[in-house]
This record gives C-alpha cells, sequence and structure tokens, in this order.
C-alpha cells in the first residue's frame, strides 16, 4: 500500500515481489493479495467512509495512518474477517508504526465504521438515487463518477446495464491464458493446468487461480497471461478481408511488451506471415522482444507515428505497398481493465483523455499511411470511453480514405457486440475486459 500511494507503483507488480522476498506463499499470500488490491480497488469509497468517521478530510490524516484505516476498513466492510480480529490487527500497527495515541485514533475509526456495514454506508454517504443515479452507482460500486457516466455513455441504449458493469468492475477477474498457436492446444493447456477451455478465443484457457506465472507452459513461453478480449482482438486482425493476396506483411504499431504480437506471428508463422513490431520505450521493446522469442517478429525501437523511420526500416518505402495488415492497439486511459489494475480508477483524471485521444488519431493516421491499399487496419483499445472509440474512428474516416468493415463478422462466435460495425466488449457479457475495436480498410 506504502508503494502504490507513495511511488505510484502498480499494485500487480509491486505485490508479487514483496511476497516472494517475505516468503509469504499460499493461503497468506491469498489473503494479503485480496487486501491489498481489494484495498486499492475500493479506495475513493472507503476515503469517503473514513472522512466520515474521523470528522475530518482524509488530506489531514498522516498517509501511514490512512492506509492502515483503508487496510482495516476494507476487511470490516468487504471480507469475513471477524470485527475483532481487523481492528485487533490495525490497531496494534498502528501502536508498533507510531503509539498509542495513534492506535487510540484508529481503533476509534475503526469501531464507527463497524456500527454499519456496507449498504450501510452507503444509504447514509452516496448521492441520492432520484437525483443523481449515476453518482449513487458509482460510490456504491466504488468507481469515480466520470468513469461510470462514461461507461453509461458507452452504453448508450442498454445504459440499463451500468449497474451490471460497475458490478462485473468490481469484481477479481478471472486470469485467462492463451495457448502459442502451433505449440499447445488451449484443450492440452486446460489439462496441464487444471484449466477451462475458453468461451470464444480458440486458444484460450481460463484459470481457476494461482499463481500463472509458475505455470510450466508459461515460463517456457507456450502459454501467454493475456484476457481473452486481447485474444480475440489480435485474432480479427488476422480474419479481416483483404482486397488482393496477403503477402505476410504484418505490423503492430503499439507492441509493448507484446502479447498480442506474439500471438500475431504465431498465427502469421502458420500462413507464412512475418510480424514487425513498434514500441518507442526501450524497456518495453525488450520485454517486446523476450515475449516474442523464436517467433519471425523484428521489433523497432521508434515511435509510432514516425512513417518515414517504420518504412525506411522494413524497406517498404521504396515502390513497396506497404503492409498488408496493421493493428493499433492504442495506448489508452485503461478504463475497461480497471479490475486487472486495481488502483488505475483512482489516478485516472478526465483530463488525461484528450491527451490520450491526440496521440490516438495520430496513431490511427500514421498506421493508415503505412497500410497498402487493400489492406486493413484494426484499431483497439481497452477503453470503452466513447471519446477513444467511435470519436476517434469517426474521425479517422472523415479525414483518411478508408471505408470501415464489420468487425463484429471478426469476432464470430461472440455474441452481443453492439450495433456495430465496431465491437465492444464487456465483462459482465463476455468475461473479458471492456476492449473496444473498429476494422478500416484503406480505398
Amino acid at each position: 500500500m506504502r508503494a502504490v500511494t507513495e511511488r505510484d507503483a502498480y499494485a500487480n507488480l509491486a505485490l508479487p515481489a514483496l511476497l516472494a522476498e517475505r516468503g509469504i506463499t499460499g493461503r497468506d499470500a491469498a489473503f494479503a493479495t485480496e487486501l491489498t488490491y481489494g484495498t486499492c480497488r475500493t479506495r475513493g469509497q472507503l476515503d469517503d467512509i473514513i472522512a466520515a468517521t474521523a470528522n475530518r478530510p482524509v488530506a489531514d490524516i498522516d498517509p501511514i495512518l490512512l492506509d492502515l484505516l483503508r487496510l482495516g476498513a476494507y476487511q470490516l466492510l468487504r471480507t469475513r474477517v471477524e470485527p475483532h480480529a481487523a481492528l485487533d490487527t490495525t490497531v496494534s500497527a498502528a501502536k508498533n508504526e507510531f503509539d498509542s495515541v495513534r492506535g487510540g485514533f484508529v481503533n476509534a475509526v475503526l469501531r464507527k465504521i463497524s456500527t454499519r456495514d456496507l449498504d450501510g454506508w452507503v444509504a447514509e454517504l452516496a448521492p441520492d438515487r432520484a437525483t443523481d443515479p449515476i453518482g449513487n452507482l458509482a460510490f456504491a460500486h466504488a468507481h469515480p463518477r466520470w468513469i461510470a457516466q462514461s461507461f453509461a455513455d458507452a452504453l448508450g441504449a442498454d445504459a440499463a446495464e451500468l449497474p451490471a458493469v460497475l458490478a462485473a468492475d468490481d469484481a477479481r477477474p478471472q486470469v485467462h491464458l492463451a495457448a502459442r498457436p502451433g505449440v499447445l492446444t488451449a484443450a492440452e493447456l486446460a489439462e496441464q493446468t487444471g484449466g477451462t477451455v475458453g468461451r470464444y478465443s480458440p486458444y484460450a484457457v481460463y484459470l481457476p487461480g494461482g499463481d500463472p506465472g509458475q505455470i510450466a507452459a508459461v515460463r517456457e513461453g507456450a502459454a501467454l497471461v493475456q484476457d481473452e478480449g486481447s485474444q480475440l482482438v489480435a485474432q480479427a486482425l488476422t480474419r479481416a478481408p483483404l482486397e488482393g493476396p496477403d503477402g505476410g506483411r504484418w505490423l503492430d504499431l503499439c507492441a509493448g511488451p507484446g502479447g498480442k504480437t506474439a500471438l500475431l506471428a504465431a498465427i502469421g508463422k502458420g500462413v507464412g506471415a512475418t510480424v514487425t513490431a513498434v514500441e518507442p520505450a526501450q524497456r518495453r521493446a525488450e520485454l517486446v522482444e523476450q515475449n516474442t522469442a523464436g517467433l519471425d517478429v523484428t521489433v523497432l525501437c521508434v515511435d509510432g507515428r514516425d512513417v518515414e523511420e517504420i518504412l525506411g526500416a522494413t524497406g517498404l518505402g521504396e515502390g513497396a505497398p506497404g503492409f498488408d495488415r496493421v493493428l493499433v492497439d492504442a495506448p489508452c486511459t485503461g478504463l475497461g481493465a480497471l479490475r486487472r489494475r486495481p488502483e488505475a480508477r483512482w489516478r485516472r483524471q478526465p483530463a488525461d483523455v484528450p491527451v490520450l485521444t491526440k496521440l490516438q488519431r495520430e496513431l490511427l493516421a500514421a498506421a493508415i499511411a503505412l497500410v497498402r491499399p487493400g489492406g486493413v487496419v484494426l484499431y483497439s483499445t481497452c477503453s470503452p470511453h466513447l471519446a477513444e472509440t467511435a470519436g476517434v474512428i469517426a474521425d479517422a474516416v472523415r479525414r483518411h480514405p478508408v471505408e470501415l468493415l464489420d468487425a463484429r463478422e471478426l469476432f464470430e462466435p461472440v455474441e452481443d457486440l453492439g450495433a456495430g460495425p465496431a465491437v465492444q466488449l464487456w465483462p459482465h457479457h463476455h468475461g473479458t475486459d471492456a476492449m473496444f475495436a473498429a476494422a478500416l480498410r484503406k480505398k
């Protein structure tokens, strides 16, 4: 918790390293993970409850005490830990870290919190359901209001499903694996791991639990940890209908850390295609190389908007027709993957959106310049925010010589994908991240 709040660490990176360092395994590791991720995920809601019971803004509480209060409040309101145990351990930690006075403060606040269950605090503190239904739902499901509003906007005519979306986003996600095509089948991977073959992607396996990093197939590169929605996006690019033959020149313009690149290259191997992967950050480019080891992938550490440099590096700049297929899995707010990034919902701000949409439009424009006439660009984000999805696509169709394809056909057998021609996945319908995808064919 201190790493997340003090140093802006990512909980899903910081916690496994700490557990390994301390030798914490089994049920203890599972409990530590639930406490950490759950507290990060519900922080805003917990802070409002703490502020109400402490009679002061959380900004006026010592940051270490505040993290302890959050951990204690989470146990009281969202776990089956006995109240006396949650109180005793949290107060003892405060006394050990500070003194008995601060321990007494923590004790008093948590005892007030324990006088109501979560529904009781929601009833007292949430915005009025009649006058601000979205604010009420956002508080009840521990989301910033602006994010709940963006989900409602993306749902459109299906906005009545907002409670289900927020509930799914607030639940612990299932771990998905992707079996590498040509190396391992999903059925074989499921048998090895005790998992279940996925509903939609032919490569997907759902894990019942445990650390996927300990799975032999993952360590050996025969499988990847990858949300099924991401697998479907990569597969969709390979399914898109081209005008003219596929020359096997495929491009992943925003490749880091390389999960989709690896799946694309493994599928491409079966049809004689090669993949060029572009990633401007050196460390992430190295991850792409690691994740695609043994596959026919060329990694370029350049800015995806630098069309001339990419063409020059690939030899497609002098009379060559360009790439046949281009994936633009654009940097985004990540609002569709909040369940996998527990602290992200409280870090992202509305001001992030216009900065990212400018970058997304520039990357898509570069992709259209890099694809050959008759080739296809698949644009995707792990965010359903309309500015990052429909807004970016509408701008591209208006400015560039492209036609929209019906992307829903590329995601079969998945259903409930929206009105088209773009695709919107949702966790409450599909069990995936809220991935958006649109297919553009160059005229």
